[in-house]
């Protein structure tokens, strides 16, 4: 808490000593957004008629419904920029925009997850909020970033038209998805940056505790061409779903006694104009403190470690044969075996996406076949049996503006 401190202090301070009145700093709005739709079906022909598997988990996350034509996500993002500040308004809307806001809302996917310890009407409105901020340049070094904003976690994102595949991985399925804090930037060097902040926890829109979580990114330049990203997020007690279970007596107190880190490396190179390679690795960990025998029990029984930890590795690639026509490759693998996440099983999946891109770049359309593999028997059968494999093959028609 001292250290959360401190940095409050610092940015306050340093607001005060670089905030100029400017009367003549107007700035420019912009209006952008997008809108997704798919139509997919599965080889293995799913009973329940989804992709979530057997047990209703996070399978597949955005792309879940088989054998019909479905809306994904209507996005409108509202930008003021101005010289030394920028604001960003992004809301959302459709069945992925409540996946999105996980934790956000009281709908079907949050069933699962606590209500706001200071009344249900928090939630409300907020559950269009995709992200809300704005960003104060101090310095043209230095910035602050205060309000809801996107997780720096991991290579992809919410937004469809950003991704080269529209079927996403586990490790942006498994979290996280955003953040409500304070955040700041320096530019170390033309080559390397550095991001700091605390934020409430974890895809949530409030905090369940006093404690907050700490979050960085380092950011490295090798080439024009070429980025390094390495990101880290760490707290006491910040996951508010297990806390809910402690609370609620369903696990023992001993569940509540614990510190969570999530580690992650992400890097994009453009090798040419037109071949391109990225890569993501993330590995977390929950580490118990438990204080009796009968609590280390407890917590092995249920994880089968009293350090449980989840994470998984992803390859992309892509070609652009034309300004229309490319092809990509991803091949990721994911563990969860300690089922402390969503997925809860290992996991690995190939995908090979070919984009469209027509309209003056406005409209894309992106055929997609996915193959994928689980030894847990996680995937369902016509017959709502648990097997190994799942096969989809869809296309997704996404239009920006």
């Amino acid at each position: 808490m001292k250290h959360i401190l401190l940095l409050l202090l610092l940015t306050s301070a340093s607001l005060l000593a670089h905030g100029q009145a400017d009367s003549t700093d107007t700035g420019k709005l912009t209006l952008s957004g997008y809108l997704d739709s798919y139509y997919l079906t599965a080889l293995n022909r799913p009973k329940s008629g989804n992709l979530l598997g057997v047990d209703q988990l996070a399978g597949r996350a955005f792309d879940r419904l088989t054998d019909q034509f479905a809306l994904g996500l209507v996005q409108l993002k509202l930008g003021y920029s101005a010289r030394k500040s920028d604001v960003v308004v992004d809301l959302t809307f459709g069945p992925n925009a409540e996946m999105g806001n996980f934790g956000n809302t009281t709908g079907a996917f949050n069933s699962y997850r606590p209500q706001s310890p200071y009344g249900a009407a928090l939630y409300g409105t907020s559950a269009a909020i995709k992200q809300a901020y704005f960003t104060y340049r101090a310095t043209p070094k230095l910035s602050f970033t205060v309000g809801q904003f996107g997780t720096h976690i991991g290579y992809e994102v919410i937004d469809a038209p950003l991704n080269y595949h529209y079927s996403l991985s586990n490790l942006f399925n498994n979290g996280p998805f955003y953040h409500v804090g304070l955040k700041a930037a320096y530019a170390l060097s033309d080559r390397t940056s550095l991001m700091v902040g605390v934020v409430n926890n974890w895809d949530n829109l409030t905090d369940d505790n006093k404690q907050k979580s700490l979050v960085s990114q380092f950011t490295y330049k090798p080439l024009p061409t070429w980025t390094v990203y390495l990101n880290w997020i760490g707290g006491h007690g910040d996951d508010t779903y297990l806390n809910s279970l402690v609370s609620a007596g369903t696990l023992a107190p001993g569940f509540g006694h614990y510190n969570r880190q999530l580690f992650d490396l992400t890097t994009n190179y453009q090798v040419t104009p037109k071949f391109y390679l990225g890569l993501n690795a993330a590995y977390g960990r929950y580490n118990f403190d438990t204080e009796s025998d009968q609590e280390t029990n407890a917590v092995n029984d249920q994880y089968g470690s009293t350090s449980p930890g989840w994470g998984g590795a992803a390859l992309y690639t892509n070609y652009a044969f034309s300004d229309v026509v490319g092809v990509g490759v991803r091949y990721e693998y994911f563990e969860d075996k300690h089922a402390v996440r969503y997925l809860q099983a290992t996991n690995r999946s190939l995908t090979v996406t070919a984009p469209i891109t027509l309209a003056a770049a406005k409209l894309l359309v992106k055929p997609e076949l996915r193959f994928d593999s689980s030894p847990s028997r996680y995937y369902e059968n016509a017959l709502g049996q648990g097997i190994t494999t799942q096969t989809t093959l869809g296309v997704a028609f996404i239009y920006k503006y």
